[in-house]
């Protein structure tokens, strides 16, 4: 499908240090596509402000004063990255026949994108930007991140290794994504469920050029939890198993005592059972956690509220 209207969604928390730099190459980058027939002369970019307390929307809403290929979405309040896509993903669909998604500090080469229209051209309704390597983290986060897509596939969740959110879907695609309710997203996971046909582009992860990441520790936790939680009931199963062990090991102590019994040495029990207990109450502590999270989802899914509320949306 050729002279296609693109958008790219941006979303933004905090990008005002990174944001005049961000708009100048998307800009640079749409008109050499609209240029070059690549797409549709009314596609557009369209920023997702998250509620941002710098002044992200100021920027935002000044581009899109003076630049008809630039829009705006201000969202009430933060409510996180996922759902901050999804806004602007289902904004986008109503006049933008495919979507390109793709976080504001660039990290992740927009030089793909191109590539990514001609293989939708080509028929794909998904196409994944995959990151050929993880050389520019840190050795911690690279190790970590690694580990996390290797341990979500151990979990039976289906997702692309080294894929973020840097992706391009058709409208059908993200009229059918729209289509699942779930609070707790994980786009990562939910957009390989659909079973669309795809296909992959590969760059490597370019250094941000200003401001801080949005993703520290304890929310890039969060994310994997949500993740696991959303797609896999194994850790449930999991716990059935721990469970058998533990009767097994108890097994094995009660057989260790009748033989001590029998040959008439003393059991001295009392360290023992001190560190039986503390094992078995930290795994059944570990076991409610997972429970726990379980029933957590369900609490925030049954409630249906909103994902968020649009304050303002400038075209």
């Amino acid at each position: 499908m050729k002279n296609s209207i693109l958008s790219i969604v941006v979303p933004c928390y905090n990008e005002q240090e990174v944001l005049p730099q961000t708009n100048e190459r998307l800009r640079a980058l749409l008109d050499g596509m609209m240029r070059d027939n690549l797409v549709a002369e009314g596609s557009y970019i369209l920023y997702v402000d998250d509620g941002s307390a710098d002044q992200t929307w100021e920027l935002i809403a000044g581009y899109a004063a003076g630049d008809t290929h630039v829009r705006g979405l201000k969202l009430v309040g933060n409510v996180g990255h996922q759902n901050a896509l999804m806004a602007g993903l289902d904004t986008a669909r109503a006049d933008a026949d495919v979507t390109v998604s793709i976080d504001a500090d660039l990290q992740d080469d927009i030089n793909v994108i191109p590539e990514m229209v001609k293989k939708f051209d080509a028929g794909n309704d998904v196409v994944y930007g995959v990151r050929r390597d993880r050389k520019a983290d840190s050795f911690f986060k690279r190790y970590t991140a690694q580990g996390f897509y290797k341990f979500m596939a151990r979990m039976g969740v289906k997702s692309v290794y080294n894929h973020a959110d840097c992706r391009l879907m058709s409208r059908r695609a993200v009229d059918t994504l729209c289509m699942y309710e779930e609070r707790n997203l994980f786009l990562r996971g939910l957009v390989p469920l659909m079973g669309y046909k795809s296909d992959s582009v590969y760059y490597d992860r370019l250094e941000r050029k200003a401001g801080e990441s949005k993703y520290p520790m304890s929310k890039m936790l969060s994310f994997a939890i949500d993740g696991i939680t959303s797609f896999s009931v194994r850790p449930l199963r999991l716990i059935f198993f721990l469970g058998v062990l533990f009767l097994l090991i108890s097994f094995g102590i009660l057989v260790y005592v009748i033989m001590a019994l029998c040959q008439g040495r003393g059991v001295q029990g009392w360290a023992s059972l001190m560190l039986s207990i503390w094992f078995v109450g930290g795994c059944l502590l570990v076991c409610l956690s997972v429970i726990a999270a379980y029933i957590g989802r369900i609490y925030t899914e049954s409630k249906h509220r909103p994902r968020y509320h649009i304050e303002q949306y400038l075209k």
